[in-house]
């Protein structure tokens, strides 16, 4: 994937925005709607958003690092790498769908306690995200290279950007869904 760099950085401005505004709606949401499982085995909304803040607390500070400690220069160009743009597209949903994927036991938030705060965690981390994107502006993303979840592989920052929130929006897929089978088993 080629793309102008300042185009990628503008693309995932909109797409964190959009998270933002979703867990916006989650705020409102009484207590037991956030915390609501479909069936036990499947998240619920709150578990959702604690497994983003999970990898926020990775990324962020790795992303933020990488970022404070560059000395190169914007580039006009983003060219993906392989991995990179292989992790990321694995990310995306496709027509809506998500593909399963075992997570990280580390990752995984089944059966926390979680509130509110854990909402409150996630958009202090998407705003931050924003600010990161932000800063990037005047680092080469082609250049700097990130360290990521999985030891000894290393990214270009543009990759795990798109890797990061593109893994945002496949949870928050999953969020939405859970909320409308709620509605739809209320509703019944």
């Amino acid at each position: 994937m080629k793309i102008e760099q300042e185009k990628l950085i503008e693309d995932l401005i909109s797409r964190t925005q959009e998270i933002i505004d979703q867990a916006e709606m989650y705020k409102k949401l009484p207590a037991d709607q956030v915390n609501w499982k479909p069936i036990p085995e499947k998240w619920s909304i709150l578990e959702c958003l604690e497994h983003l803040n999970l990898y926020g607390d990775f990324y962020l500070v790795e992303i933020e690092k990488r970022i404070l400690n560059s000395k190169s220069h914007a580039a006009k160009q983003f060219n993906s790498g392989f991995l990179g743009n292989y992790f990321a597209n694995s990310m995306l949903p496709k027509n809506r769908k998500i593909r399963k994927m075992k997570t990280f036991r580390d990752k995984d938030p089944s059966n926390s306690h979680l509130d509110q705060l854990t909402i409150d965690r996630f958009l202090k981390q998407q705003y931050l995200m924003i600010d990161l994107l932000k800063k990037a502006q005047s680092v080469n993303l082609n250049k700097v290279k990130t360290s990521i979840t999985v030891p000894v592989i290393k990214l270009k920052l543009g990759d795990t950007f798109r890797v990061v929130i593109y893994h945002n929006e496949r949870h928050l897929l999953q969020a939405e869904k859970v909320l409308n089978d709620f509605n739809n088993t209320t509703n019944n």
